[in-house]
């Protein structure tokens, strides 16, 4: 499969799944908790709170594992990704990301408290709806 259509394909999951499992590392140990998925392609963002303790994680360790797509029933997507994150600084991206169900937890796009983690996935094993896994990795700098 090409690579590009292997990329569409994988967008298309992050489309029909809103929410994944976000894997940290605290110390040595791992730490997961269900995050809100948005995504622009495999640009993923995921909306937290300045004052969590992933926050804190992340400046400590930027390595990160997403999981989602299973959703109680066989055949289901499965996409696992591994990549590494930062505190976006493009303000722009704190109103793509806005949607209201995060009023519960932020008065609004402006709020100083809601930052976007932004993901660059490195490596991504993609299984749609039961159909062999497929590879997709990042192109190493200067590697064509």
């Amino acid at each position: 499969m090409e690579k590009k259509e292997l990329e569409s394909r994988i967008s298309a999951a992050l489309d029909r799944h809103p929410y994944c499992s976000l894997g940290t590392v605290e110390g040595n140990r791992p730490k997961v908790r269900y995050m809100a998925l948005f995504h622009d392609g495999l640009n993923i963002h995921l909306a937290t709170s300045r004052k969590t303790q992933k926050v804190d994680e992340l400046e400590a360790n930027p390595n990160v594992y997403l999981l989602f797509g299973y959703d109680g029933s066989w055949p289901s997507d499965v996409v696992e990704i591994e990549g590494n994150c930062r505190i976006s600084k493009d303000e722009s991206l704190r109103s793509k990301v806005w949607r209201e169900d995060l009023k519960h937890w932020f008065s609004g796009p402006d709020d100083p408290d809601f930052v976007i983690l932004d993901i660059e996935p490195v490596r991504i094993e993609f299984t749609e709806k039961g159909s062999e896994r497929l590879i997709w990795e990042r192109e190493k700098a200067g590697v064509r």
